[in-house]
């Protein structure tokens, strides 16, 4: 994807996945800046937990679950966790 930066110029923005081991899965986002030819490198390792693991870990650091939704941009891909303090 190629993207016109606003006194930046133009910029190159590269998306590869760098490791699937799941639960995680590893990616680099490669930008290239056409004005200088720099590349900016930025990598990143997403965790991928299931409901249960993600209502377990709230309610062990004091939360009450009071509601599990899916993400409105990403139904049936993301949850929102709507959580509260219990003490």
């Amino acid at each position: 994807m190629i993207l016109d930066v606003p006194g930046v110029g133009r910029v190159e923005q590269r998306l590869d996945v760098t490791a699937v081991q799941l639960p995680l899965v590893s990616f680099r986002h490669t930008y290239t800046f056409a004005a200088n030819g720099a590349v900016v490198l930025s990598d990143s390792t997403l965790r991928f937990r299931h409901r249960k693991e993600v209502e377990a870990d709230l309610v062990a650091h004091g939360f009450r679950v009071r509601d599990v939704r899916d993400a409105p941009d990403r139904p049936g891909r993301e949850l929102v966790f709507i959580a509260e303090k219990t003490s």
